[in-house]
C-alpha cells in the first residue's frame, strides 16, 4: 500500500518528537510532557505503522516490545576488550593506589579522579553506526560476549538513535544494565503472588532478564542503564577528560549517572566513598561500591594496563551485603492484612554494617524451595532498607537434627483459623475483626468512606485508640463517648462531639456497605453488592456453604472459600453480633428474584469520568451495580460504555480511540431508567 506523503511526514514528526521526549526523560531527567501525552503520541505512531507497515524503521520508538524468540545467542568478539577492575576494600589500599599513580606519572600535584557509583548490574556494550544502534552485547569474558541486541532494544533508556549530529560515525558505549529497587520489589511481589521462584537480588534479576531468548520477557522487566565509558571510536573526536566524555554522551541521549563527581587525590576519593556509603540505602538502585578513574585521558594512556585491568582505575567495594550465619528458629509473623510470614531468627551477624538478627523467608513454598531448616547455616542478604532475607542454604553444613518448618493451622496471635486459598502462595489468618496484628488496618477499613464512612476517624486517631487499648475491634467504636474521645491528643470537646455524631450516623447503612466494611478478603465493593442482592439478608449469607457461594456469578472457589472461612470463624461471628447489638442496621430485602447474571445490565462494564450533576460518583456506582453492571476505573476494549460528566478526563478520549460508546449524563440516566423498569425487585 502506497504511503501518502502527509502520513509519511507525520510519522517522521512523531518519531522525532518521541525521541526528543525520551532524551529529556532519560538522559536529562527533565521531562517536558506528561506520561499520558507521551502515550498518546506513541499510540498515534503505532496506529500509523499498523496501517502502513512500510513506515516501520529499526529506530522507531515502537520497536521496543520484543520479537520472536531466538534459538540461541550468537557470540560477539569485542574489538577493544571490556576489562575488569582491581578491587580495594580499605582506605589504605586507596592511598596505595593513588601513590602508585602519582609515582608512575611523576606527579607532584594531586591527581584528579572521576568518581562514580559502582552499579550492581550487568556490563554491556552498545555499538552505534551513523547514530543508529546496531548491536548490543554482554561483557562475557571481556574478549567475547553474547549478542543481546534484541533485548537491549527493549530497554526504554537505551536510545535506538543518538541525538544531535556531532557523534562519531562509529561509537561503542559501555554501560551497566540494572534493575531499580522498586522494580525489583514489584517483580518479586508478582512472582510471590504466582507462587514462582523469587530472584535473589536485583543483579540476578537484571542478568536473567537480559539473557532471555524471548525478548518479549525482557521488555516486560523494569530494566534501566547507566553509561560509564566508551570503547571503539572511529571518524570522530572526543574530549580529553573522562568526565567530559560522559557529559558529551549525555548530549547524544545516552543516560549517565548523575552521581558522577570529579575529586582530588586519595582524600577526595575517600570523602566521596563515605558520602555514597551514607546515601547508599536512599538511592533508587543497588550499588556495591564506587569506582575511581584518572580523569585525564593522556594520563590514562601513560599509566596503561596490567594483566586484564587498567592501572588508572580501581573499584572501592562496600562492606559485604551477603554473609553466612545460623538459623536459630523459624517463627511466624502476622501482617496487617492477615498474611503469615515465616521469619528466621538468626545468630546475630553484621551485614552491610548493620547487625541482623532476623530475615524473611516469605512463605511456606519459599522455605520448601530453598529447603531452610532450623539449625542450617545460610547466606543472608540485606539490600538497602529492604528486610534481610535468606538467600540459600549451605547444605554441606546441615546438622543431623535440623528441623523442617510446618506452617501453623491456627493464628499465633489470635488463635483463629489459618487458610491458604487455592492458587495462592500466602497463608492468612481469617480473624480479621479480632486479630490484634490486623486491628488497626481492620478498623481503618471499617471506617473508610466507601465502608461505614465514619467521618473524622483518621489514621492517627485509630492509632491512638488502639495503642491506648480503648478499642480492640470495630464494635468497640460504638461504646466510645465524648468524654473519652476528648481526652485524646488533638481532639477536644468540639471534635469529640463531631466524631460521636459521625459514629451515630454510621449506624444506619446498607447490607452491601456493611459486608464491604467487614474486610473479608476478596470481597470488594462490587462483590459486596452482588452478595447483598443475591442473599438479601446477612443471616442467609452467613449460612451459605462454599458450593452455594460458587453458584453466584463472579465468585470463584478462592473467594468462596475466603467468605465461608470468615463467617465460620467464631471470633468474627461474635464481633458481628456485637456490631448489631450496638445499633448497626440496614434494610433487609428479598433474595434477588433474578440471578445477578440475569439483571438488565449484567455483563456490562461502565467507566465513569468527569463530574455528574444528578448524583455523587458513589451513588452512581451503587446504582449501576444494583442492576448487575460492573464499574471499572480504566477504559479497555472490553468496556461497554463510558459515562462522561462535565470536565471529563482522558478516559473519554481513550474510549473514542477504542470505539467504546460514550454516553452523556442525560443519555446514561435514560438508559438507567429503562433498565430499572425491566429489573425485578432488589
Amino acid at each position: 500500500m502506497e504511503v501518502p506523503a502527509s502520513v509519511r511526514q507525520r510519522s517522521a514528526q512523531l518519531r522525532e518528537q518521541l525521541d526528543w521526549h525520551n532524551y529529556r526523560y532519560y538522559a536529562l531527567d527533565d521531562p517536558q510532557i506528561t506520561d499520558a501525552e507521551y502515550d498518546r503520541l506513541l499510540r498515534e505512531l503505532q496506529d500509523l505503522e499498523r496501517e502502513y507497515p512500510d513506515l516501520v524503521t529499526p529506530d522507531s520508538p515502537t520497536q521496543r516490545v520484543g520479537t520472536t524468540p531466538l534459538g540461541s545467542f550468537i557470540q560477539v568478539r569485542h574489538d577493544l576488550p571490556m576489562l575488569s577492575l582491581d578491587n580495594a576494600f580499605t582506605d589504605q589500599e586507596i592511598h596505595d593506589f593513588d601513590r602508585r599513580v602519582r609515582e608512575q606519572l611523576d606527579a607532584t600535584a594531586a591527581i584528579q579522579y572521576a568518581a562514580e557509583p559502582k552499579l550492581d548490574g550487568l556490563a554491556v556494550s552498545l555499538r552505534y553506526e551513523d547514530g543508529l544502534l546496531v548491536r548490543g552485547a554482554t561483557r562475557g569474558d571481556g574478549s567475547v560476549g553474547e549478542d543481546i541486541t534484541h533485548n537491549v532494544r527493549t530497554i526504554p533508556s537505551v536510545p535506538l538513535r543518538l541525538q544531535g549530529g556531532d557523534y562519531p560515525r562509529l561509537l561503542e558505549v559501555r554501560g551497566e544494565v540494572f534493575m531499580p529497587k522498586r522494580g525489583f520489589a514489584e517483580l518479586n511481589a508478582q512472582a510471590l503472588q504466582r507462587g514462582e521462584k523469587l530472584f535473589a537480588n536485583p543483579r540476578n534479576a537484571a542478568a536473567g532478564s537480559l539473557r532471555q531468548l524471548d525478548s518479549r520477557i525482557t521488555a516486560s522487566r523494569p530494566l534501566e542503564i547507566f553509561c560509564y565509558a566508551v570503547g571503539q571510536v572511529e571518524d570522530g573526536e572526543l574530549p580529553d577528560l573522562h568526565s567530559a566524555i560522559l557529559a558529551r554522551l549525555k548530549t547524544w541521549g545516552l543516560r549517565v549517572c548523575s552521581e558522577l563527581n570529579v575529586v582530588n587525590g586519595a582524600a577526595g576519593c575517600l570523602e566521596y566513598y563515605r558520602a555514597m556509603l551514607d546515601r547508599r540505602d536512599g538511592l533508587p538502585y543497588e550499588i556495591d561500591g564506587v569506582v575511581y578513574k584518572v580523569d585525564r585521558l593522556e594520563q590514562q594512556r601513560s599509566l596503561g594496563f596490567v594483566a586484564r585491568a587498567p592501572r588508572w582505575a580501581i573499584a572501592h567495594k562496600f562492606p559485604a551485603q551477603e554473609v553466612l550465619t545460623q538459623v536459630l528458629a523459624i517463627q511466624v509473623q502476622v501482617g496487617r492484612t492477615g498474611a503469615l510470614t515465616p521469619v528466621a531468627r538468626l545468630e546475630p551477624v553484621s551485614v552491610g554494617g548493620v547487625t541482623v538478627t532476623n530475615a524473611t523467608l516469605h512463605n511456606a513454598d519459599e522455605i520448601r524451595r530453598k529447603d531452610v531448616r532450623v539449625g542450617d547455616t545460610v547466606f543472608v542478604r540485606r539490600a538497602g532498607d529492604v528486610i534481610p532475607e535468606v538467600v540459600k542454604v549451605l547444605l554441606e553444613s546441615r546438622p543431623i537434627d535440623a528441623q523442617a518448618f510446618v506452617m501453623p493451622e491456627r493464628c499465633p496471635v489470635c488463635g483463629s483459623q489459618v487458610i491458604r486459598p487455592e492458587g495462592e502462595a500466602v497463608s492468612r489468618c481469617v480473624g480479621g475483626l479480632i486479630c490484634s496484628a490486623q486491628r488497626k488496618e481492620a478498623i481503618r477499613h471499617f471506617a473508610s468512606r466507601r465502608a461505614l464512612d465514619i467521618e473524622g476517624l483518621g489514621d492517627k486517631l485509630v492509632d491512638q485508640l488502639v495503642e491506648q487499648e480503648l478499642i480492640h475491634d470495630p464494635a468497640d467504636l460504638y461504646h466510645l463517648d465524648v468524654k473519652t474521645l476528648a481526652k485524646l491528643e488533638r481532639m477536644g470537646e468540639k471534635s469529640a462531639a463531631k466524631l460521636a455524631q459521625a459514629l451515630d450516623r454510621s449506624r444506619s447503612t446498607t447490607l452491601a456497605r456493611f459486608l464491604y466494611a467487614l474486610g473479608v478478603r476478596g470481597v470488594g465493593e462490587a462483590t459486596a453488592q452482588t452478595l447483598a442482592a443475591h442473599f438479601g439478608t446477612l443471616k442467609a449469607l452467613m449460612a451459605a456453604d462454599e458450593e452455594r457461594l460458587q453458584k453466584i456469578p463472579d465468585i470463584g472457589p478462592v473467594v468462596a472459600a475466603q467468605i465461608h472461612a470468615f463467617f465460620a470463624e467464631a471470633h468474627n461471628q461474635e464481633v458481628i453480633e456485637r456490631l448489631q447489638q450496638a445499633g448497626i442496621r440496614w434494610p433487609d430485602s428479598e433474595p434477588q428474584a433474578q440471578g445477578i447474571g440475569q439483571l438488565p445490565l449484567a455483563q456490562k462494564t461502565f467507566v465513569l469520568t468527569g463530574t455528574l450533576t444528578s448524583m455523587s460518583r458513589d451513588q452512581a456506582k451503587a446504582r449501576l451495580q444494583s442492576l448487575g453492571a460492573k464499574v471499572s476505573g480504566s477504559v479497555s476494549a472490553k468496556t461497554s460504555y463510558v459515562v462522561a460528566g462535565s470536565d471529563p478526563g482522558s478516559k473519554r478520549d481513550k474510549a473514542r480511540e477504542l470505539g467504546v460508546p460514550v454516553l452523556s449524563e442525560a443519555e446514561w440516566l435514560e438508559l438507567l431508567a429503562g433498565a430499572e423498569k425491566t429489573s425485578g425487585p432488589a
